[in-house]
């Protein structure tokens, strides 16, 4: 369930980051979500011995708290695995914020409870340059995104996805839900045939 999301943010602006960058192939051995945020830009994350790169965001002392990731454009592009909004949400990230992202990756992150969100490039800079402990709150249900000084843009979410993050439900969960008036249907089918 996401409502509002008040955290510290991590900044990787680098465009057309695709999802072989955010899991690399050979971490998709596993069916299960738990652990792969380990593995998360593992490529990028761990120098060749496996030692985790100073240099690299993610491996900075602060990014265990952050829940925000503010990427670069078209984030996600790309091949459609699954395993990349599981290891994004793993790590502990509850939304990503960029100017684009593949649509296949987006819809893979609203059916696995991660918040892609669109925002446009001003506000995106702005992000970025407020960066280094700043945070960030976001309102799913006003759908706003809003900095530490009060800069706030909206963003756009389908009803529907909007509806099943807000009641912590994903869509075989809302399908369960709607099963008696399936039932009522049915009944109603059967008796007029």
């Amino acid at each position: 369930m996401i409502r509002a999301i008040t955290s510290t943010y991590l900044v990787l602006p680098i465009d057309n980051i695709d999802t072989d960058i955010i899991i690399p192939a050979r971490f998709l051995k596993v069916t299960g979500k738990a652990g792969l945020g380990r593995h998360l830009f593992a490529n990028w994350r761990y120098a060749g011995d496996g030692s985790p790169r100073p240099d690299f965001v993610l491996n900075r002392p602060d990014a265990a708290a952050a829940r925000v990731l503010v990427a670069g454009d078209n984030f996600g592009c790309g091949s459609s695995r699954e395993h990349a909004p599981w290891a994004l949400a793993d790590f502990g990230f509850r939304a990503v914020v960029s100017t684009s992202f593949a649509s296949i990756f987006r819809n893979n992150c609203l059916k696995n409870g991660l918040l892609p969100i669109a925002v446009g490039p001003a506000f995106h800079r702005k992000l970025v340059e407020a960066a280094g402990g700043g945070t960030v709150t976001i309102d799913l249900e006003a759908r706003t995104v809003t900095l530490a000084d009060g800069t706030s843009a909206t963003f756009p979410i389908e009803p529907f996805p909007r509806y099943c993050l807000l009641n912590g439900l994903d869509e075989l969960s809302f399908l369960l839900q709607q099963e008696g008036a399936i039932a009522a249907f049915e009944r109603g089918g059967a008796a007029g045939s």
